[in-house]
């Protein structure tokens, strides 16, 4: 009301879950992938593999990683040498300009697909998304390294979101959110997890 020539308002926020759903499913198909290793000589699958088996990496994403960590990081494919990057004392990756540039696409992407698909019980699994998403937000943009702190690091990897407010949109689409789920993002974060 004060300020009636302002129609659009933007935040900058954290996304606090976005690290500790990354390290978990990271662990978690890095673990089904050892098993999958050991059961193919006796198994009889051939290389259909197994059922909830999911390469968070494409093919191209995992051979930038392997080359990128070189001997430094081990690991038994790529999503192991990521999850131990990413578990790293002090976030020592951040301060490899070679490992930046590879993973930067990478956890942009994995940050897209936690915000827009990762859902608990038919809402964004992020709480702050969640929050916005309710008051009729859209997923705007993703801030790529736009909080550096030890707490944005280990909650994010450094990522922040703007959720932006369209007076005209709100009750569209938090009605939306409500009744379907539907998460309302810019094109470019949908494109973002189009890639793989």
């Amino acid at each position: 009301r004060e300020m009636p020539q302002i129609c659009t308002f933007a935040t900058l926020s954290p996304i606090p879950g976005f690290m500790r759903w990354l390290l978990s499913k990271l662990a978690y198909q890095s673990k089904l992938a050892e098993a999958e290793t050991l059961a193919m000589p006796c198994s009889s699958k051939g290389s259909a593999g197994f059922i909830f088996r999911e390469n968070l990496l494409t093919a191209g994403e995992e051979r930038a990683i392997l080359d990128a960590a070189g001997e430094s990081i081990s690991g038994k494919n790529g999503m192991e040498v990521l999850l131990n990057l990413l578990k790293s004392p002090n976030h020592d990756w951040t301060k490899s300009d070679g490992l930046v540039s590879v993973l930067k696409p990478i956890l942009m992407r994995l940050c897209a697909r936690y915000l827009l698909q990762e859902k608990k019980r038919g809402k964004a699994l992020d709480p702050v998304a969640n929050f916005h998403l309710q008051n009729g937000a859209v997923v705007e943009r993703l801030n790529w390294m736009a909080d550096r702190s030890e707490k944005g690091l280990s909650q994010s990897a450094g990522i922040m979101v703007n959720y932006v407010y369209k007076l005209d949109s709100i009750e569209e689409n938090a009605q939306s959110y409500f009744s379907t789920g539907r998460i309302n993002a810019a094109e470019d974060l949908q494109r973002l997890i189009q890639q793989t």
